[in-house]
């Protein structure tokens, strides 16, 4: 039996009873014959993912990213007005999102393709840089090249290249999840400093930026988009180092961060001007406390983060695993809409479970139908935030954990004067996605 080590152990109460939160990682646009509808943030276009290759217009840099035009697949931001049921959103997001030839990254590229759904992919920006050029890598309090995480194969690192170009292409978020993986010690980032968060960002950014001269692939084709440019949110390693991390966030123009190490299922408010979306407390069947929203705190509350463990528990964990996504999802839905955040990593920790715990529950939200659930990446969620009128923000934050709207939805947001502006606008240029706009 394996133990999961480097992970921040989190303790958590719900009610009377305690239970144990842990945080860790490991190491289209369609066409159409007539001009497509827009729809609103996250609504299913029913897109197949598939895609003609990008025009570059500008190679970047030294060619390793290109300037291809506005991202394809986004939707236009709508506006809720008074009187409207909010949209329930559901994040997806993965971290590290390096492919090692076990499939998962193109598993779930496609999982969200055949859905029209979007997910954000936190890139630990190691995954680009061969071991050989290590010594590249300066992480703050820490040796030259040292990193908690593995660097990658040269076959590897052309895959995850390859499932960065069409998850961007399909219209997937490309995120941070920075470099080392540092949890514990004296170079854990828990310990950083915001010059240091400073430090791992432009080398994170760096080496997804370079990593033509890094390997001397000088022929292979760039990342179809601007890194450096897209780059907007992040989620830190064991979810440690978020107050030191804000600041420099803000000052280098980040819009959002998801490396809170804990919440409820209520919706968002911004912290140092960056809106917070942290992991949330979901029900887990079975027990009477909660569980954070993430494939390893199951493992942890299951296996005691044992990632080989004895298989004759695998079917329970499994289902217990899906049900507790399905749990917080229904929760929400059924009361005051707050978004849900799912967050996982590419892994086989006690048989793949967890993988297939997540595929399970996306699959069950999926085939609800419900035409207001809205499966998004934390970029499109973050644009929808940033269309809306404050004061009705401010109102959707009233509402408590399982809290219905008193009087209902159409009472409730009808409260918030209209303001002067409405409808549906693009953001930042982007190309709308096919498909049927439907009412909220």
């Amino acid at each position: 039996m394996s133990a999961m080590t480097r992970r921040a152990l989190l303790t958590t109460t719900a009610g009377a009873a305690a239970g144990m939160a842990v945080a860790g990682c490991g190491g289209k646009d369609g066409t159409a014959g007539s001009a497509p509808s827009v729809r609103r943030t996250g609504e299913h276009s029913g897109a197949s993912g598939a895609k003609g290759p990008a025009k570059i217009l500008r190679l970047i840099g030294d060619g390793s990213t290109a300037d291809t035009g506005p991202q394809p697949g986004q939707p236009v931001v709508d506006r809720l007005e008074p009187g409207q049921t909010p949209p329930q959103f559901v994040i997806f997001s993965w971290d590290g999102a390096g492919e090692i030839g076990n499939g998962l990254f193109p598993r779930f590229r496609k999982l969200a393709d055949d859905h029209g759904a979007k997910m954000t992919f936190n890139l630990s920006g190691l995954y680009l840089l061969p071991e050989s050029k290590k010594l590249q890598y300066a992480p703050p309090n820490s040796p030259l090249g040292a990193s908690d995480i593995g660097y990658l194969s040269d076959d590897h690192i052309r895959m995850t290249l390859d499932n960065l170009r069409q998850a961007w292409s399909a219209g997937h978020e490309i995120a941070s999840h920075f470099n080392g993986h540092f949890c514990a010690g004296a170079g854990s980032v828990g310990r950083w400093t915001p010059a240091d968060w400073k430090s791992e960002i432009d080398q994170a950014v760096s080496f997804v930026t370079q990593w033509k001269t890094n390997t001397g692939w000088v022929d292979e084709e760039p990342l179809p988009f601007d890194y450096a440019k897209n780059l907007i949110g992040s989620r830190t390693p064991c979810l440690l180092g978020q107050e030191n991390l804000l600041p420099t966030a803000a000052a280098i123009g980040w819009r959002y961060d998801t490396s809170n190490p804990g919440g409820d299922q209520i919706w968002p408010d911004k912290m140092m001007g960056i809106w917070n979306f942290p992991l949330q407390l979901i029900p887990f069947p079975g027990h009477t406390f909660e569980v954070l929203s993430m494939d390893y705190n199951m493992l942890a509350n299951q296996s005691h983060a044992a990632t080989q463990s004895d298989p004759r528990n695998y079917t329970y964990w499994r289902s217990q695993a899906t049900a507790s996504y399905v749990a917080g999802f229904q929760r929400a839905y059924e009361t005051n809409r707050a978004p849900l955040y799912i967050g996982n990593h590419f892994e086989e920790w006690n048989g793949g479970i967890y993988m297939d715990a997540v595929e399970e529950a996306f699959k069950h939200i999926a085939a609800q139908g419900h035409k207001d659930v809205r499966m998004v990446s934390f970029q499109q969620f973050t644009d929808w935030l940033d269309a809306q009128d404050p004061a009705m923000l401010d109102k959707l934050r009233e509402l408590e954990v399982g809290q219905q709207p008193p009087g209902g939805w159409k009472q409730f947001t009808g409260q918030v004067p209209a303001s002067d502006a409405t409808g549906a606008a693009p953001v930042n240029g982007a190309v709308p996605e096919p498909g049927v706009s439907a009412a909220t």
